[in-house]
C-alpha cells in the first residue's frame, strides 16, 4: 500500500523536505533523496529479506541497515542461506519439460537469425523516466505506420530520436543470432514469428526500444535430447522467480510498508 507520509520512525522527524520510505519503520534512502520506483522496490525487496534473515537467526539483530542501497557483506551471505531455505524449487519432470519443449520449439533451434533495426531511448542516471517513456511511445504510435520506403519513417525517427550509434543507419542493426545481443532482448525477440514493427516498447538494460523485426531466418530444430538440460534449467528457473515472488508477497504482506507500493513489483530481484 502506498502512503503518502512517512514513518517518524523511518526518518527521525516529521518535517523533512520529502517523504522517507521504509519497512518496518528501516528507512529505505536519505532524507531528500529520490529513487526511481522499480530501485525503491527493490531496496524494500531487500530490506524485507534482510529482516527475515535477522528474525531466522541467520544475520545479528545489529547489522546495520542500507540506505545507500547496498547491504553488507554479512547481510548478503545470510540472504542468500535463507532464499536457499525459504524458496523451495522442485525439481521438474521429465514430463514438464517434454510440455515444456513441445510448447516452446522454436526457443531451441540453433542457428536462428534475425534482422532488425531499433530506435533507442537511452536510460541515463538522473533521467526523467516517465518523459522519456512518453517520448518512446509517441515514436513508437508514429512508426508503426511507416510505409517500408527506403527512406521511410522508421529510417527517420531513428536518426532524429535514436541515442544508439546505428541511428546513422536508420537504426539497422542487420543480421543478428541471439548471442549477439543482450538476453533481455533476444528473450523478447526470438522463438517467435511475428515480423514488423512490435506493438510494445522492449525494455533492456540500456533503456526503451522501438523494435522493427524486418525478416527471420529459422535455425535448425534441436532433439529434446540435445536441449534437456536446457529445458530443464529454464523450467528451474521459472519455479524459482515463481517461488521467490511469492515468498516476499508473504513478507510484504507482514510487514507494515510506507511510501513504496510492492503490488506493482514484478519480482525485482531477479529481474
Amino acid at each position: 500500500m502506498l502512503l503518502d507520509k512517512p514513518s517518524p520512525m523511518a526518518t527521525g522527524s516529521e518535517d523533512t523536505a520529502a517523504p522517507v520510505a521504509s519497512v518496518n519503520g528501516v528507512a529505505l534512502h536519505k532524507p531528500g533523496e529520490v529513487l526511481e520506483a522499480e530501485a525503491l522496490r527493490q531496496r524494500a525487496c531487500s530490506e524485507l529479506l534482510r529482516q527475515a534473515a535477522i528474525a531466522g537467526g541467520l544475520l545479528d539483530a545489529n547489522d546495520p541497515p542500507a540506505t545507500d542501497g547496498v547491504a553488507s557483506e554479512a547481510a548478503s551471505s545470510a540472504i542468500d542461506t535463507l532464499i536457499t531455505r525459504e524458496v523451495l524449487v522442485p525439481e521438474p519432470s521429465e514430463e514438464a519439460c517434454q510440455r515444456h519443449y513441445q510448447a516452446h520449439m522454436a526457443r531451441y533451434q540453433r542457428g536462428e537469425r534475425i534482422h532488425m533495426r531499433h530506435i533507442l531511448f537511452a536510460l541515463t542516471q538522473g533521467m526523467d523516466v516517465v518523459r522519456l517513456r512518453n517520448r518512446a511511445e509517441t515514436c513508437l504510435l508514429d512508426v508503426r505506420c511507416h510505409d517500408g520506403s527506403a527512406d521511410d519513417g522508421f529510417a527517420r525517427s531513428a536518426r532524429e530520436f535514436s541515442n544508439c550509434p546505428s541511428a546513422a543507419q536508420g537504426g539497422d542493426l542487420g543480421w543478428l543470432t541471439r548471442e549477439e545481443m543482450a538476453p533481455e532482448l533476444a528473450r523478447t525477440l526470438f522463438g517467435e514469428s511475428q515480423v514488423g514493427v512490435l506493438p510494445t516498447l522492449v525494455h533492456s538494460r540500456f533503456g526503451l526500444h522501438v523494435v522493427e523485426v524486418v525478416a527471420r531466418e529459422a535455425g535448425t530444430q534441436e532433439s529434446f535430447e540435445a536441449v534437456k538440460g536446457a529445458v530443464a534449467m529454464a523450467l528451474r528457473q521459472h519455479s524459482f522467480v515463481t517461488a521467490l515472488r511469492q515468498y516476499l508477497q508473504l513478507l510484504a504482506g507482514q510487514a507494515r510498508l510506507v511510501g513504496i507500493d510492492l503490488d506493482a513489483a514484478d519480482t525485482p530481484l531477479v529481474q
